[in-house]
């Protein structure tokens, strides 16, 4: 338990005191924001800094927080220290960049924010890119509650017309979001969800003190090789897999919880929402802040639950930890509150994906006859691999992995974009730019390595993948600051 208490106020006082000192880098004044200059009752629609918050916490915690979480953990109890500094030093700084320069912008989204600090080419092969990710976020954020609400809720297993009627739901309501402006279904429901997932976490934390779950705590007795150890160094549940290494399989499995590029697409989504660039930090630095919370906390439940003898996995850990620590009603809300994490992601992923097709191909979205040809150019293919996923055998586990090593991707451009910006920004520090070029290089070892690793891959031996996501690493370490150098020899950024 002790660790888990390190952990959590690593988080909460780290985050206070980390964020105010990316804050003050930034320097967020009192000028006009995009929402008020840009108003058009679609996308740009000023709206207040609570209900903005709750959006973008929504918007930012899938699935990720609670399924990573719950199989990071057989890591070990390290989970517990390396998921808030991380969520600290790169996840809320990468989100709170994100979403603040898409104010100083004008509302751009981020693949504009990386054509015009990364370049033209950089930004065909980023756009491309994002875009299917955020169609495979479609896809795995309507799988995934589908599955659960069908399993917990409703008792069908496998494939059945009951569980195909389900995804039709999801994708419906999807549709609605996509389409409507963002103040009329995601500003007016959003409220009910994130009461339902607040409830839901903090049923499970205090649950978590109340039923006495152990939860162990890091052992040095072996050194640092026992800390960091095979997964899995910790076997309560008696789960097999020992050979998979912590670097860099636990980052990528723990993406949400810790840092996620999917989130740089929905901080500059309600980035066109914000009043005041100083509701910033709130809105977006301590919501990932948050998230890292959610994520500690089932990251706990799970290791309570399988230091039980549970021997099941994400799903049915969820159902689980849900029933043993808050009883058959409480039980019911926690799983709901699970279910509403990855809809309102999957809403706002496709709602994102919409604009910036819609902005890479100059089409005006004030228009309702145009914003609905490129939302059913968006729907066809994600309908197409939901359907892949969930009949083939190993469709979704396929979806599932690269998705993960997507979404870190789509991080090291996001820091890539932003240390540019920072090494141009008018009255920065010589070297603030090194608040996103480390977990920027950081994440370009883990993604590098984890694809020359895995066999999803390349599938090449471990020591060899560290040989080379290493030198990928140093090439990023220094040719993105020499990027920033000649971006900023002839811009200065606000």
């Amino acid at each position: 338990m002790t660790t888990f208490i390190i952990g959590l106020v690593i988080l909460l006082v780290g985050g206070a005191l980390y964020g105010k000192f990316v804050e003050s880098i930034f320097r967020p004044d009192d000028r006009q924001t995009p929402a008020i200059k840009n108003q058009d009752g679609v996308d740009f629609v000023p709206m207040s800094k609570f209900k903005n918050a709750l959006i973008n916490l929504l918007n930012i915690a899938g699935t990720g927080p609670i399924f990573g979480p719950i199989q990071g953990i057989l890591f070990g109890p390290i989970a517990f220290i390396t998921i808030p500094i991380g969520c600290v030093i790169s996840g809320a700084v990468h989100d709170y960049l994100s979403g603040m320069m898409s104010l100083r912008q004008d509302g751009a989204q981020m693949p504009g924010i990386v054509r015009k600090f990364l370049g033209g080419k950089t930004f065909q092969v980023y756009n491309i890119f994002l875009c299917i990710l955020m169609l495979l976020v479609g896809a795995v954020f309507t799988y995934t509650p589908g599955d659960l609400f069908a399993n917990q809720i409703v008792g069908i297993e496998g494939v059945s017309v009951g569980t195909w009627v389900i995804y039709g739901v999801i994708l419906a309501y999807y549709l609605i979001a996509t389409l409507f402006p963002i103040d009329k279904i995601i500003g007016r429901i959003y409220p009910i969800f994130g009461a339902i997932l607040l409830l839901s976490a903090v049923g499970v934390f205090f649950g978590i003190f109340f039923k006495g779950y152990e939860l162990m705590n890091i052992d040095f007795s072996n050194g640092l090789s026992g800390v960091f150890g095979l997964y899995p160094l910790w076997d309560a549940a008696g789960n097999t897999g020992a050979g998979t290494a912590f670097f860099p399989v636990f980052f990528v499995t723990v993406a949400c919880g810790i840092t996620s590029g999917f989130h740089s697409t929905q901080c500059t989504l309600i980035g066109r929402s914000v009043t005041s660039e100083k509701e910033g930090r709130f809105t977006f630095y301590w919501m990932m802040i948050l998230e890292g919370l959610i994520a500690m906390i089932w990251a706990a439940a799970a290791m309570g639950i399988y230091n039980k003898g549970s021997l099941s996995g994400a799903t049915g850990v969820v159902g689980e930890v849900a029933k043993d620590l808050l009883g058959p009603v409480g039980g019911l809300i926690a799983i709901l509150g699970v279910i509403v994490l990855p809809i309102t992601s999957g809403d706002t992923a496709l709602r994102s994906c919409r604009l910036m097709v819609a902005d890479y191909l100059h089409i005006d979205q004030k228009e309702k006859r145009n914003r609905i040809m490129v939302t059913l150019g968006i729907f066809i293919p994600v309908i197409a691999i939901l359907v892949f996923a969930k009949l083939n055998a190993e469709g979704f586990n396929i979806l599932w992995r690269y998705f993960a090593w997507a979404n870190q991707t789509i991080a090291v451009f996001a820091f890539a974009a932003i240390t540019v910006y920072l090494c141009a920004k008018k009255g920065a520090p010589k070297y603030a730019f090194l608040i996103s070029l480390l977990p920027g290089t950081f994440y370009i070892f883990i993604i590098s390595s984890f694809l020359l690793n895995a066999s999803i891959g390349f599938n090449l031996p471990l020591n060899v993948a560290y040989i080379i996501g290493a030198i990928i690493a140093v090439l990023y370490l220094i040719l993105v600051p020499r990027a920033g150098k000649k971006y900023a020899a002839s811009h200065t950024e606000e």
